[in-house]
């Protein structure tokens, strides 16, 4: 028993060893760009000017403060559990992956179920971010991105920046903005050298035939769920690659308790056995 024992030692050993600095490696991956995302969240937080918007649907830069965090935390765990061989955790880590997991599969499911719900709430959540876009940069600059990305307008139409009270279409708005949209609803001529950024000026007192030569007047909603179902697959992919390297954490986790809790049970019937 004892020669069988030994020679299964150097190979159970090695074993041990790969699954736990495996889960320390998948940790400290995490870990490291959880310390990004919070350097990054906070550098956009200090650098911003007056009027900083403190809502989290709002302002980008708090949530990557409180995702970069939580993540932080949460690989913390897994780290210097997996490290020093701590059990409790282990078990605090597998357990909170195991949460995130199940909500993150949850709300796939109701997603799919309720997918008009869910194009509802993201037009509201599109809508209330327009009438914040002057009060928050990276907000602003969000918008800006995804409108010359997509190159689009609006939620809807570009007639949705009326919501905007910098671009209210109204004779009682003193804003020389009044009636346009953001540059980035405009059409980038070829030959055009220098963006022409007053070319969204008075565009909403227009006929869409006639702004269309200047701007985008499509919304932003329509093209962005186009845009998914056109790249359904490499989404799905990235969702699954990451479903998938949660699972393997969990059970790396749950192996290396496993294999902790057997070391101290073989030590403790050693020690009561002398």
């Amino acid at each position: 028993m004892k020669e069988t024992m030994a020679k299964k030692g150097p190979e159970t050993l090695k074993t041990n060893r790969l699954i736990k600095y495996t889960l320390f490696a998948c940790c400290y991956l995490f870990w490291v760009a959880s310390a990004i995302l919070i350097c990054v969240g906070i550098y956009a937080k200090t650098a911003k000017e007056g009027g900083v918007v403190d809502s989290l649907i709002a302002d980008p830069a708090l949530m990557l403060i409180i995702v970069g965090s939580l993540m932080f935390i949460i690989t913390f765990f897994g780290c210097f559990g997996a490290l020093r061989d701590l059990t409790n955790l282990l078990k605090v880590f597998a357990g909170i992956l195991g949460i995130i997991l199940i909500l993150q599969i949850t709300a796939a499911v109701l997603g799919f179920l309720f997918s008009d719900l869910v194009l509802d709430r993201t037009e509201q959540l599109m809508g209330s971010e327009i009438k914040l876009y002057r009060d928050d940069m990276d907000l602003e600059n969000i918008i800006d991105f995804v409108q010359k990305k997509f190159q689009c307008c609006g939620v809807q139409s570009y007639k949705d920046w009326s919501m905007n009270m910098y671009f209210q279409c109204e004779d009682t708005n003193p804003s020389l903005e009044r009636c346009g949209v953001p540059f980035s609803c405009c059409i980038r001529r070829k030959n055009e050298s220098v963006l022409n950024t007053m070319c969204g000026y008075g565009v909403q007192s227009q006929k869409e035939w006639s702004a269309k030569e200047n701007i985008y007047t499509g919304g932003c909603l329509d093209k962005i769920v186009k845009w998914g179902e056109q790249n359904l697959l490499i989404i799905g992919g990235i969702t699954i690659g990451l479903l998938t390297l949660e699972i393997l954490m969990i059970i790396l986790a749950a192996v290396h308790i496993c294999r902790i809790m057997n070391v101290q049970q073989t030590r403790n019937n050693n020690s009561g056995g002398k």
